[in-house]
């Protein structure tokens, strides 16, 4: 039976560019900037903080648009990022509020910058990282906002990462071990770096510090160590003690919120089913419960504390059945103005509801999902759609998501599943992913496939499976390995080929290659198991529909790992569609892009599975 019970809501509603996107307010407190689209490009706009129909494009991209944006804290000046069609070699521009005059301050080829910081301490300067020089390391650069004029201050010796306090003076680093653990560095008054906390493989992915106190007394320090979650931690600088702020046992925490003033953490934020707030600091607690509670939504919360004078809140609330809403939130007498929502075309149509699920693997290792049921029909033996997130080490969460609501809304089951690996959830949870690409990581998805068909919630013989990075890496896998669990598979920028994968990895990840090696697998020494892991072994195996989907300028998964399975497809004469871009990178910028790869996924879908099309309304 064709699904019918609600109205279609268009992929250009549900794809489009968003209308509106990142609001921030200014430091001084009198702009209001966000993304919104200028001829369907996004661009970064500017206008009056609590006028937003006043706001006019202040960039004109006309390529993949603008991402990241920011005001400096000299208030006059915007900064933004932007790459080449994808291919993560952001460069750093500066924009005039006053005069409109712009300019590109890293104007290299084939090189990245990173922000490293800028604050209200130091507002006529930014600490950058860039790669310059030696493709894989980044050196420390100062740029100074009044002449443009760009200064190195430290060569790179081979860390992977830096550590400023808040007068914008590099005080720590850190450093991949052979075997995938981390070393970080502190600096002596000298400015030598000495080696200050060894961290175990097992440890890297949930320890990572987090900054300085504005005094540098203090620093902030999120680590599993001694602990299966990722805790909170004080460390004195002067005694070495350490002070355990928040933790939880099973829970790593995934945002922690510091005073704009004095840098200490005022609350942390466990990643559950949902978020978990809990306050260190009561004051704030009072005020973000009382904002809570003059809200009145269903959603998950999101503040930002970008004007130094800390009246001003730029809030965002995001439910999970309805567009993101932005509000400004005046703390000086408590008036709360609404300013639009991400989507407003989204306003009258049915949306799914997200669900938390949990199941236990076949290891009896509890596994936690989400789960999008077509609204207002049976839920008894639905088509499903096995939606798989990259990473690995990330996580889907509640909240709004767009391919959730689409798959819903044509009248599939979303199933979204947090199989090992996925962060949040301890690193014992984390690490029992090491080195089961293609296994236990794989045989979570079909666990929770079961468990869903034995409620009865799902017809066992439509399911499909995709996703994008991973994802799409586990959708080849599910077509190679276990081709009787689903009917098709979708797999948008997934690596086929572990070895030539790792092979292949950006300059710029080469300082990280050890611990890939630890969670995924040694070429040298695992070629074989690596290779047995790559859907590409298993093509002959392969006997449902593949689409694949891939950026030509992708500098994670390259192209190559497309044409390798697609190839291979096309010589077995194996059922496929492909379906290259060549002006995006690691997944679809442009809003034409995604209504091609949608189109395309859409029609597939309800081929092999049921569901219904736009182009059939």
């Amino acid at each position: 039976m064709t699904y019918d019970a609600v109205p279609l809501i268009p992929r250009a509603v549900l794809f489009g560019n968003p209308t509106y996107a990142s609001p921030t307010v200014s430091p001084d407190g009198t702009r209001l900037g966000f993304l919104a689209p200028e001829d369907g490009v996004l661009n970064v706009w500017v206008g009056p903080v609590d006028q937003p129909d006043q706001a006019r494009a202040l960039t004109h991209d006309r390529g993949n648009g603008i991402r990241v944006f920011g005001f400096c804290h000299d208030d006059r000046t915007l900064f933004y990022l932007q790459d080449r069609e994808g291919d993560e070699n952001w460069r750093l521009h500066l924009l005039d509020l006053a005069s409109g005059q712009e300019q590109c301050v890293t104007p290299f080829d084939n090189v990245q910058v990173r922000v490293l910081g800028h604050n209200r301490w130091h507002p006529t300067t930014m600490l950058l990282g860039i790669n310059k020089d030696t493709p894989e390391l980044h050196d420390v650069y100062e740029l100074d906002l009044e002449t443009g004029e760009l200064e190195k201050v430290l060569d790179n010796p081979g860390f992977v990462g830096w550590l400023a306090d808040t007068d914008l003076e590099v005080q720590g680093a850190a450093s991949i071990t052979e075997d995938g653990g981390a070393v970080f560095f502190l600096t002596d008054e000298s400015g030598e770096f000495h080696p200050w906390l060894e961290v175990p493989a097992d440890d890297t992915n949930t320890t990572n510090p987090l900054g300085f106190s504005r005094d540098g007394e203090t620093l902030y320090l999120v680590s599993s160590l001694d602990a299966n979650a990722a805790r909170l931690i004080s460390v004195d600088l002067s005694t070495g003690e350490q002070s355990v702020l928040a933790e939880d046992d099973a829970y790593d925490i995934g945002g922690v919120e510091l005073h704009p003033e004095t840098r200490a953490p005022q609350a942390v934020i466990f990643d559950k089913d949902r978020e978990v707030w809990e306050f260190l600091d009561a004051d704030y607690g009072l005020a973000v419960e009382e904002l809570r509670s003059s809200l009145g939504i269903d959603g998950e919360l999101g503040i930002n504390r970008a004007e130094r004078g800390g009246q001003v809140w730029m809030v965002s609330v995001v439910p999970s059945d309805g567009p993101i809403r932005y509000y400004l939130y005046d703390r000086s007498n408590g008036s709360l103005k609404f300013l639009f929502s991400h989507k407003p075309d989204l306003a009258g149509y049915h949306l799914a509801p997200m669900e938390p699920f949990s199941f236990t693997a076949r290891d009896g290792l509890e596994i936690h999902g989400y789960l999008s049921f077509p609204p207002d029909v049976e839920r008894r033996d639905l088509p499903a759609v096995l939606n798989v997130h990259g990473g690995p080490w990330a996580r889907d969460a509640w909240g709004y998501n767009a391919e959730a609501q689409w798959l819903a809304n044509r009248g599939y089951v979303c199933v979204e599943v947090n199989y090992r690996g996925s962060t949040g959830y301890g690193k014992a949870f984390g690490n029992a992913a090491n080195k089961q690409w293609g296994r236990d990581m794989h045989t979570d998805l079909l666990d929770a496939i079961e468990h869903l068909a034995g409620q009865g919630l799902i017809d066992r013989e439509r399911v499909g499976i995709m996703g994008g990075s991973y994802g799409g890496y586990a959708a080849l896998a599910g077509a190679a390995f276990t081709p009787d669990a689903f009917r098709c598979a979708v797999d948008l920028c997934g690596p086929s080929n572990l070895l030539t994968l790792l092979a292949s990895v950006p300059a710029y990840w080469k300082p990280l290659v050890a611990m890939m090696h630890a969670k995924v697998g040694d070429p040298e020494t695992e070629k074989d198991m690596l290779w047995e892991r790559s859907p590409l072994s298993r093509v002959d195996d392969i006997k449902i529909p593949v689409l694949v989907g891939q950026g030509a300028n992708d500098p994670r998964v390259k192209q190559a790992e497309a044409e390798q399975i697609v190839d291979a497809l096309k010589a077995k004469g194996l059922p496929h569609e492909y379906l290259l871009f060549p002006d995006e990178g690691h997944g679809l910028a442009r809003p034409e892009n995604r209504e091609t790869y949608y189109a395309a996924v859409e029609r597939f879908l309800a081929e092999h599975l049921g569901g219904r099309t736009e182009s059939a309304r």
